[in-house]
């Protein structure tokens, strides 16, 4: 017995049967190159539901439905979530909704996924990579799995997380910065921390002056010399210890100010001390002791454009 095969009949033009069909697939319609007329509607679309963006390809792929899978999650974020319903069909005789999300999600999860957000938030408030993004999330799934931190504000844990993966990544970012983009104290976020380091037996490296150098004299418009002054400056401190205890932020603040007031780009102590989240008193304090030591720190190659010896005494 012979097998029959059914033969998909072809689209064609009735006027120009050898014409090239043009798909519009925002209209669904397949129209003739030649007269324009429309053959075929309904047509469907078989290729991405979203159009691509260079700059999205690493994040994400648009080609596809639904969020990407978050292997931090237990379920793998592979969950189904219910519109509200809007017809007849979709309650009860008591008018209670039929099909509920409650237990789609685990009670972790939940708690997880919104601590992830705020992460994403607080990042994207100062500009942080996706790198840092990855490792906060991850310091936040190892502290909440341990239970370590009952007690305290998965807001505070996330903002304290978020601190340390800036240390550990080598862009470090100050307290008042990170307290600054969140809804938690100064004060509560640097207990959580303390406890997180403890937690976890991690550590994170010592911050410099170097470290926060190049970001305030960036946002305080400063030239390059400028800020290869300031940072000569601030090691130099360091090595013959003229600042013992103060912190690198308060000694990274007096050195732009010296650097600053020695060449025709002159920035008042408000002006650094709102860039770099310290007080005018702070600066003069470190500023006061390098002060004695001025002609030793400048570089060699410096060009003054006012001298050593007519520099604020403060």
């Amino acid at each position: 017995m012979a097998s029959t095969s059914r033969v998909e009949p072809k689209v064609t033009c009735p006027n120009h049967p050898d014409a090239v069909l043009v798909e519009d697939y925002r209209a669904g319609d397949m129209i003739c190159s030649e007269c324009g007329l429309v053959v075929g509607d309904r047509v469907i679309d078989v290729g991405s539901e979203w159009r691509t963006f260079s700059n999205d390809k690493a994040a994400k792929d648009p080609s596809r439905v639904g969020d990407a899978q978050n292997p931090l999650l237990s379920g793998g974020d592979l969950t189904t979530m219910i519109g509200k319903g809007t017809g007849a069909a979709s309650f009860d005789e008591f008018g209670n909704n039929k099909y509920q999300n409650r237990r789609t999600m685990s009670s972790s999860d939940r708690a997880m996924m919104n601590a992830f957000k705020e992460i994403s938030t607080m990042a994207d408030r100062i500009n942080l990579p996706r790198n840092i993004v990855d490792r906060t999330n991850n310091l936040f799934k190892q502290v909440y799995e341990q239970k370590s931190l009952k007690g305290r504000s998965n807001d505070a844990i996330a903002s304290a997380c978020l601190y340390i993966a800036c240390r550990q990544e080598g862009v470090p970012r100050t307290f008042k910065e990170i307290c600054a983009v969140s809804r938690i104290s100064k004060k509560e976020i640097g207990r959580c921390f303390k406890l997180i380091l403890k937690a976890l037996e991690t550590n994170v490296d010592l911050i410099t002056t170097g470290d926060f150098m190049s970001r305030f004299c960036s946002n305080l418009g400063l030239t390059k010399q400028v800020q290869m002054a300031a940072t000569y400056i601030a090691r130099k401190a360091v090595e013959l210890d003229l600042v013992p205890g103060r912190s690198p932020i308060s000694v990274a603040a007096a050195a732009i100010y010296m650097a600053s007031q020695a060449s025709a780009e002159k920035r008042t102590q408000k002006e650094i001390g709102d860039i770099a989240g310290v007080a005018d008193v702070t600066i003069r304090q470190s500023y006061r002791l390098i002060y004695p030591r001025a002609p030793d720190l400048f570089p060699a190659d410096f060009k003054f454009d006012t001298p050593v010896d007519k520099l604020p005494q403060l």
